[in-house]
């Protein structure tokens, strides 16, 4: 908060032209020369506080966010958020007939981001370009309790940008939505360290051996009950290799790996398993479980085909063992919203 109130003070003096342009350097010299012993007010933090409050309160009327099923359930606390945006800069005389309701907003605002460290807040300060990024992994560290080094491994690895890119498959279950909004199109899975030649019982016990981070790449509320997990259907055991029960979801995941790419035949076998599961093992109010393909590879449209008559909730995403380019897949977001029906129609 005594960032905030410092970089909102810098940016009002600035804006106002009360100080000229050395103003922050000027300032940083006579903290150090009246305070000597206080550390942390030098010209680079100062002007980092300056731009905290400015990201978080100018050029949010043009803020124009991706369809909600095209994002996390972050869509949420972003509506929420920009919401209490409005109008929180000081404009003058305007602001004086309303000081009151602007004063509500900022600390509706501040309790938001004070949720988080100083750390995390330079993070993306830095590392994040535009507001609904910010607030992607503003919501991203707050639900998941990330440290400041996991919160820097999901902006590497571009997880808004995987994101706003999952494919929308047609699913049918009762919670169809959020399934949408809460799983992604790709994975990346670079914790693993595997060698290059690997058996998908590798894959498996690389994973296990990472669950922690496994499931933060998945994202909260997973619970791990087992690899190998059996099924016994008829005379015959089957052996399942992830299985997952998501909270909110209410239901059971299942992860079946494949070291090579997808193939429509995948789909069966992983059908089989799920109406297993449900028949054998799911509680009686508990959701239809739901299975994941993770593929090396994958062919939307051969997705789509293989996706389009079916009645269960399977979905099919890839892994990468690497981190992924994050220029390119901004790219790709940022055609995908040029081209969304919400930017043709004026929206």
């Amino acid at each position: 908060m005594l960032n905030w109130m410092l970089g909102k003070f810098i940016s009002f003096k600035r804006r106002q032209s009360i100080w000229g342009d050395k103003t922050i350097e000027q300032l940083s010299a006579f903290i150090k020369s009246e305070e000597p012993g206080i550390r942390g007010f030098e010209k680079r933090s100062l002007e980092r506080m300056r731009r905290f409050y400015e990201l978080w309160t100018t050029g949010v009327d043009e803020v124009i966010l991706p369809q909600k099923s095209q994002l996390s359930s972050f869509s949420l606390i972003a509506s929420t958020v920009l919401t209490q945006l409005q109008g929180v800069e000081n404009k003058g005389d305007e602001f004086a007939s309303t000081v009151l309701t602007q004063i509500e907003k900022e600390k509706q605002l501040l309790s938001a981001l004070c949720k988080i460290s100083w750390s995390h807040h330079l993070e993306l300060i830095t590392q994040t370009a535009g507001p609904e990024e910010r607030i992607y992994y503003l919501w991203l560290a707050i639900e998941q309790k990330l440290t400041v080094r996991e919160l820097r491994r999901q902006i590497e690895s571009a997880a808004f940008e995987r994101q706003v890119l999952s494919d929308n498959n047609k699913i049918i279950h009762p919670e169809a939505a959020k399934i949408r909004q809460l799983f992604k199109d790709t994975y990346i899975t670079e914790f693993l360290d595997l060698p290059e030649l690997y058996s998908e019982k590798d894959l498996q016990q690389a994973v296990v051996a990472q669950m922690k981070n496994f499931i933060l790449e998945l994202g909260h509320d997973f619970l791990f009950m087992g690899h190998g997990f059996k099924l016994q259907v008829g005379m015959k055991d089957y052996f399942l290799d992830l299985l997952f029960y998501h909270r909110e979801l209410h239901c059971m995941v299942v992860f079946e790996l494949k070291i090579e790419e997808f193939k429509p035949e995948h789909l069966g076998k992983l059908n089989f398993y799920l109406e297993a599961l449900d028949r054998n093992v799911k509680k009686e109010l508990e959701n239809p479980s739901i299975g994941i393909l993770l593929c090396k590879t994958k062919d939307s449209e051969v997705v789509e085909y293989a996706l389009s008559r079916n009645v269960s909730p399977p979905m099919i995403a890839q892994y990468q063992t690497k981190l992924p380019d994050k220029k390119l897949l901004q790219q790709k977001m940022q055609e995908l919203l040029e081209n969304s029906p919400r930017k043709a129609s004026g929206h």
